[in-house]
């Protein structure tokens, strides 16, 4: 699950420039934060699947 996580971090971190640049008012970075958007939802999605997987697994004594 760190792997996941890690990736997903990394993701919100690259996209923050595109986002200042969004409020500037540059309309491609919004579409580059949009983009990213999604590819972060779906990265979130898999670090919650690891996350209940890790909670339906039997704990070591």
């Amino acid at each position: 699950m760190q792997e996941e996580y890690e990736r997903l971090r990394q993701m919100v971190e690259a996209a923050a420039d595109d986002v200042a640049k969004t409020v500037g008012g540059n309309k491609a970075a919004g579409t580059r934060v949009r983009k990213a958007m999604q590819d972060i939802k779906a990265a979130a999605q898999e670090v919650r699947k690891k996350v209940l997987e890790g909670r339906s697994e039997p704990s070591a004594p």
